[in-house]
């Protein structure tokens, strides 16, 4: 389903040392240092599998979710995710995926949400009973049918994370990123997300990827857990063999277990 080899890609980063002398000379001659983002990075992730890819901030995560995703092209490697490459076969290929940033929308600030659905209806040439059968099921499993007519600028983060899921799950994609999706969220919400996610895996073994900083999220979700610093790849494991391993004094709960593989491999 996923396939990952030796991904890399740097950005230039334009960088000036404090003072007037300094940023006059900046205006002549920009000085840029290059930042690896991501160096060598390879997995494999199979179809309706549910992953945790996690690290600390600026490790890499959100870089190979916008590569897997077609926002970005590596500077080498390869990535072939349902027999497509994201970056080169972009029209079909947006067809199987769906993508959720937690901290960025994909609905229409100021139309009511069911118009937004209707505009991504649109725009993913869904048949109207595909439409309708996903919405129907969306807004009921999400609890959608109170706000689904209020404009998404009016709704809580909360409300609107419930909103983001459902809308990029209209097409029925194959494979759903997630990166940071209940950032912000309260106790009830995270567990509604949770919940939610863990039925349409099951229902229609959609393959999740998820990027969280939220410990919770991990355990609640998933059993495997790529782990990613200074742009590598470090750990790829079952959550249960992680835990396994950090298990030297008595039982760990899975923040200890993040803290500790942290320590270990200096990120």
């Amino acid at each position: 389903m996923i396939e990952l080899k030796n991904i890399s890609k740097s950005f230039k980063v334009f960088r000036r040392n404090p003072g007037f002398s300094k940023a006059l000379k900046s205006l002549f001659r920009r000085e840029y240092d290059l930042v690896n983002a991501l160096e060598d990075v390879s997995f494999n992730i199979s179809e309706g599998e549910m992953v945790a890819y996690i690290g600390p901030n600026g490790a890499g995560k959100s870089t190979t979710i916008k590569i897997m995703s077609g926002i970005l092209n590596p500077d080498s490697g390869s990535c072939v995710i349902n027999g497509k490459v994201p970056w080169k076969n972009r029209i079909e290929y947006v067809k199987d995926i769906g993508v959720v940033f937690g901290q960025r929308s994909q609905l229409w600030w100021d139309v009511p949400v069911a118009d937004s659905f209707e505009l991504l209806k649109d725009i993913y040439k869904i048949p109207y009973g595909e439409y309708k059968s996903n919405k129907d099921m969306l807004t009921e499993l999400l609890d959608l049918e109170d706000i689904i007519k209020t404009p998404t600028r009016q709704l809580s983060l909360g409300q609107r994370m419930r909103c983001e899921i459902a809308a990029s799950l209209l097409h029925s994609p194959k494979i759903l990123f997630l990166d940071e999706p209940t950032i912000g969220l309260d106790a009830v919400s995270k567990i509604a997300v949770r919940d939610f996610i863990k039925e349409i895996n099951k229902e229609k073994k959609t393959t999740v990827i998820l990027t969280t900083h939220d410990t919770q999220d991990i355990e609640a979700l998933t059993k495997r857990m790529i782990l990613i610093g200074k742009g590598r790849v470090l750990l790829d494991g079952k959550l249960q063999d992680l835990k396994d391993k950090f298990n030297n004094d008595g039982e760990l709960n899975i923040d200890e277990v993040v803290v500790r593989m942290y320590k270990e491999y200096n990120i």
